[in-house]
């Protein structure tokens, strides 16, 4: 296991926010995550600012768009050191692969990885957009097509991890969302679990954001969460 699996969400509107739930974190201990409403509030400048803070910053944009559009995306975040980047896997065999060769030309390329079926998603709501199958048989099929495109691995509902090492290997990397503690509400999430049962599922990263980030103290809900993952290691 890496050693540091957790990746804290940092789901907040600005980048004050951001920056201030950061200094209460230690960047030995945990990654961090910038998605769609703090980047586009405040930019490149704050993935930035946590790169000077020593964290390392998976960004989560999620590109799906044509495949000269997704490989720039792409290639620009790669030029911002970013640890971590996901595009979405449904948008086809040919972006993914431009998408790979445009991280590929940085001195330190990043992860990339695709993201499936979100897990906000249940099979009702699958069928109603038209998708045939469940949950788990549409994520299957499209980490096949990102592993068999050069992606390094997906984003996916821990539960979705057994079928998924089966299907694409061990050495395919898996992050998963939809962490909660042990008796908290789903809050949005359609297929959550706790942090152990997770990684004893086969997950490699786990993208934490209320538990921690909502949590009186957040390097305590952290190392709470990284002790409950030592009897792993062990």
């Amino acid at each position: 296991m890496d050693n540091k699996p957790v990746i804290v969400a940092l789901d907040v509107p600005d980048a004050a926010s951001a920056l201030a739930l950061a200094a209460r974190l230690d960047p030995k201990l945990c990654r961090v995550k910038v998605g769609k409403e703090l980047f586009v509030a405040a930019g490149p400048s704050v993935v930035l600012g946590l790169h000077e803070r020593g964290f390392e910053v998976f960004l989560d944009l999620k590109f799906h768009d044509i495949p000269n559009t997704v490989a720039g995306a792409c290639r620009s975040a790669a030029r911002l050191g970013v640890w971590m980047l996901n595009i979405h896997a449904s948008g086809g065999e040919a972006m993914m692969r431009a998408a790979r060769e445009a991280v590929a030309g940085v001195q330190r390329p990043p992860l990339l990885i695709g993201v499936t079926i979100l897990t906000s998603l249940a099979d009702a709501d699958l069928a109603k957009v038209g998708f045939q199958g469940s949950a788990e048989e549409n994520v299957i099929r499209l980490a096949r097509l990102a592993r068999a495109s050069g992606l390094d691995g997906v984003v996916c509902s821990a539960r979705e991890a057994p079928a998924l090492r089966k299907a694409t290997g061990a050495d395919f990397t898996l992050v998963t969302p939809g962490i909660r503690l042990p008796g908290a509400g789903a809050d949005d999430q359609s297929r959550t679990v706790a942090p152990v049962e997770a990684v004893n599922l086969g997950a490699n990263y786990l993208v934490v954001g209320r538990p921690i980030t909502q949590s009186a103290d957040p390097a305590a809900a952290l190392e709470s969460i990284r002790n409950s993952l030592e009897s792993i290691r062990a």
